[in-house]
């Protein structure tokens, strides 16, 4: 029996993709608020991305995506990715 891919999967995925490209990931944790994508890419070449990570189907949080907003605003390059196509392609 196939598992269906979990979050958690993807996670790791974006994290082995990343260090191949020489990056780094951390997971991100706003003090005091909510909302914050899970994880920070940071790829040679000044590339910065904020990484939201979902199972497949699923979409951002109204909350979230409120904080992916005002990220946005600010110039901050955000995505929600719940495949691993999408990390490639935001990888690429």
């Amino acid at each position: 029996m196939i598992r269906a891919m979990r979050e958690s999967d993807i996670e790791d995925y974006l994290v082995r993709r990343a260090k191949a490209l020489s990056g780094e990931v951390r997971k991100v944790k706003w003090i005091g608020r909510r909302g914050a994508p899970d994880r920070v890419v940071m790829l040679p070449g000044s590339r910065l991305y904020w990484v939201e990570l979902k199972r497949p189907g699923e979409q951002a949080e109204p909350h979230q995506a409120r904080e992916h907003t005002r990220m946005r605003r600010l110039g901050q390059q955000v995505f929600v990715v719940d495949s691993l196509d999408a990390i490639n392609l935001l990888l690429r």
